[in-house]
């Protein structure tokens, strides 16, 4: 069974390995798109200098986007475009001449490690910010030690503009980039918390249909992935029970009449194997299968069985759908240990194996209609609850003659007062 935790994982990743993409692009695409913007303001204002610097960050950040759109080299992509948000900001600064009369163009240089902790995580974003950190620092070393202390022609209201402009670009990429990033997230969630729960529901679907097929205990630990499961009990009670006359009874019935038929009878099984706690194993044609005993904690299964089986001698006479047909069940009942495990892979089931399955399948057969037919063991675990006619003896294949009890009813208080 596909585990809900491994599912989701994959999904995460698939739509933040996007996430991380798009951002990239839009911060190629913004940061182009900022420096012609730049440059023309420049060049309106009457400042003009060279523009091979902006000119080849251009170029080399397109052909960086072409060559990703074309070979999807993701990781090519992104260190090119990193290392031209972190040096290219301070060469465009040391060419116009320092921190001041480049109106603190650096600043752009920090969208390297923002854009690193945004696209590739805080791990891989460590080296761009120290980076960042070395190439201010030696900025700084710079405007110290050989600025002249002019201002290179550039009035300063002029240096003011750009400082507030840089300063109102940047922070505005910046916002937009991890406002984006943050929304795109949100739908990420949204979508993953709608995907669990279709999971959810799916997976509460399949639970059903296991514990439908088997005992709770045995279906958690298929769930939990253990091998072959086997196991020993010690003591339980197995009940076979077969419908009397249903064969000839389906020959005058369709066969959506036929499955009806079963369907109601066996449900009305399985709600009273449900109400006495014991497990329903399978069902043979017109035959129903249940044991008592698998739950540790159930120490009375005996007389549960004894009680199903009599309750659903009842159920068949007196449903109102049932009663019409003249339906009958012959049961056999008997006690000891037995063998129980899980077999196949595809399909697979739940059963039991031993003399005491054996048995209680040798008295079903023995039995004629109406009749429950119970082994030693049983009759003398449930004799002073229950009436029992006197004992006969079968010959049973492999074991020989055997004495068997036929249950008639339950006593109540009183009757159990005069035994």
């Amino acid at each position: 069974m596909t585990q809900l935790p491994e599912i989701t994982a994959e999904t995460t990743s698939t739509q933040e390995d996007k996430l991380r993409r798009d951002l990239l692009i839009f911060a190629c695409a913004f940061m182009n798109f900022a420096v012609v913007l730049w440059l023309a303001i420049y060049w309106l204002m009457g400042l003009q200098f060279s523009t091979n610097i902006p000119l080849g960050y251009q170029l080399v950040s397109l052909g960086s986007l072409v060559y990703y759109l074309k070979t999807r080299d993701f990781a090519a992509f992104r260190f090119i475009q990193l290392t031209l948000f972190l040096f290219v900001p301070f060469v465009m600064q040391w060419s116009i001449g320092s921190s001041v009369t480049s109106s603190g163009v650096m600043l752009w240089a920090l969208l390297a490690p923002i854009g690193a902790l945004v696209v590739s995580g805080w791990r891989d974003s460590v080296p761009w910010f120290i980076a960042y950190m070395v190439m201010t620092v030696i900025s700084g070393f710079f405007d110290y030690y050989l600025s002249s202390g002019g201002e290179g022609g550039i009035p300063m209201k002029t240096i003011g503009f750009f400082f507030a402009l840089n300063f109102a670009a940047m922070s505005s990429i910046m916002y937009f980039l991890v406002r984006y990033f943050v929304v795109e997230m949100d739908k990420i969630k949204t979508q993953l918390d709608l995907q669990h729960q279709l999971l959810a529901e799916e997976q509460k679907k399949s639970e059903r249909v296991l514990l439908n097929v088997l005992p709770s205990s045995i279906a958690q630990r298929l769930k939990n992935h253990q091998g072959l499961i086997a196991d020993g009990y010690a003591d339980v009670t197995v009940m076979f029970a077969d419908l009397v006359n249903f064969t000839q009874l389906t020959e005058s019935l369709s066969p959506e009449q036929m499955v009806s038929l079963l369907n109601t009878i066996f449900s009305g099984f399985d709600e009273l194997s449900e109400k006495y706690g014991v497990e329903k194993i399978k069902t043979i044609g017109d035959a129903y299968m249940a044991v008592g005993g698998l739950n540790r904690a159930q120490t009375d299964y005996t007389r549960d069985i004894a009680d199903l089986a009599l309750e659903m001698r009842e159920f068949l006479s007196t449903h109102a759908d049932l009663s019409r047909f003249k339906l009958g069940i012959h049961t056999g009942i008997a006690t000891g240990p037995v063998v129980a495990g899980v077999i196949g892979t595809k399909r697979f089931i739940y059963d039991l194996w031993g003399d005491t399955v054996n048995i209680a399948s040798r008295l079903t057969d023995e039995a004629v209609k109406d009749v429950i037919q119970v082994d030693k063991t049983t009759y003398n675990r449930i004799r002073n609850g229950y009436a029992f006619e006197p004992p006969a003896t079968i010959n049973v294949k492999g074991k020989g003659e055997m004495v068997m009890y036929r249950l008639t009813a339950r006593l109540d208080d009183a009757q159990r007062s005069v035994l």
